[in-house]
């Protein structure tokens, strides 16, 4: 079966053709970050605007990478939710439009569905079930995945998302948007144990997860300098905070897979391409006899590939969408 995936969720249009739920054809981006970085943040309006630019160029080269044209393709995948609801609608609606008009069957696949399932577009995959980390500008959550449309939350953040985080520390430091990549790079050179920024740990069992008393934090450590006339040091201050964050994902992870009995963890979402948290994963994880899953960076951020292999499971269960369907902003997934 040949799927086209459709992604515009947020600020990346993206397009991929995956043959037989295991052979990618073609994936293609297109990145709005220079356009919005001179916001400081993603613009709805203008996100939604440069979908519109953007989709069929994008579709059109995907397929001309892939080799094939419409009328080989057999479904679409189009992402249905959560995200930005204008953003979500261009390709909703192209993705409806096409099925109509083509008589190809198409299906609505959650955003978050994708990133537990992008493990499986590399070649080391995990069986069912597994525990996900799932961490990202918008999302931060642990999951235990039963299987390919079975999903279970077991934790979630309760204010802001680690990537969001990310980005907040980033804007008090000046250092421009997106922040988690200059963070992480202006870590390498700090040290991690410089700063004793709070680790928030919650209740004892607690899955849940919480950072904006970490960004507090940091933003009292800036204040504290300036009063006191001092440059701050932005490695250590990148790299202590870099560490605090990723300290107690991992711890958070890990005592979820204790919690569950589950021996493979896998690692989802935009912040799980840091360098930083794919290692304290690794290395802790392997200390306690757990089977580490990291997907390819390319696959931890925005991607129509990851929808189009959650698409392929969907349609396996024959899960199509009728006309009516809209888009939704916040996760049914739980």
């Amino acid at each position: 079966m040949l799927i086209l995936g459709l992604e515009s969720s947020c600020d990346e249009t993206a397009a991929a053709v995956l043959e037989d739920g295991s052979r990618l054809l073609a994936d293609v981006i297109n990145s709005q970050i220079e356009v919005h970085s001179r916001y400081g943040g993603v613009v709805p309006e203008i996100a939604s605007r440069k979908h519109v630019e953007n989709l069929v160029p994008v579709v059109e080269e995907a397929l001309g990478r892939a080799g094939v044209t419409l009328a080989d393709i057999d479904g679409i995948a189009v992402t249905q939710g959560p995200g930005l609801v204008g953003c979500l609608l261009v390709a909703h609606s192209f993705a409806k439009a096409v099925s109509f008009v083509r008589k190809i069957p198409y299906v609505g696949v959650d955003h978050m569905a994708g990133h537990l399932l992008a493990i499986f577009l590399g070649p080391e995959k995990p069986d069912f079930p597994y525990l996900a980390l799932a961490v990202s500008g918008g999302h931060t959550s642990l999951y235990r995945v039963n299987g390919p449309l079975d999903y279970h939350e077991l934790g979630s953040t309760r204010d802001d998302a680690a990537g969001e985080a990310f980005d907040k520390v980033a804007k008090l430091l000046g250092l421009g948007y997106p922040g988690g990549p200059v963070v992480s790079k202006l870590a390498r050179g700090g040290d991690p144990a410089a700063i004793p920024f709070p680790r928030a740990r919650l209740a004892p069992d607690s899955l849940d997860f919480s950072f904006s008393g970490l960004k507090t934090a940091v933003a009292g450590y800036l204040q504290n300098l300036e009063k006191e006339g001092v440059a701050p040091d932005l490695p250590a201050i990148c790299a202590s905070f870099q560490e605090a964050v990723a300290e107690v994902l991992v711890e958070k992870t890990l005592a979820a897979a204790r919690q569950q009995n589950l021996e493979r963890i896998v690692l989802a979402g935009g912040v799980g391409a840091n360098p930083r948290l794919r290692e304290l994963l690794a290395q802790k994880g392997t200390a306690e006899n757990k089977q580490i899953f990291l997907p390819e960076p390319r696959f931890c951020t925005d991607n129509a590939a990851m929808i189009a292999l959650a698409g392929h499971f969907a349609f396996e269960k024959r899960a199509t969408l009728s006309y009516d369907t809209d888009v939704y902003s916040r996760s049914p997934v739980s």
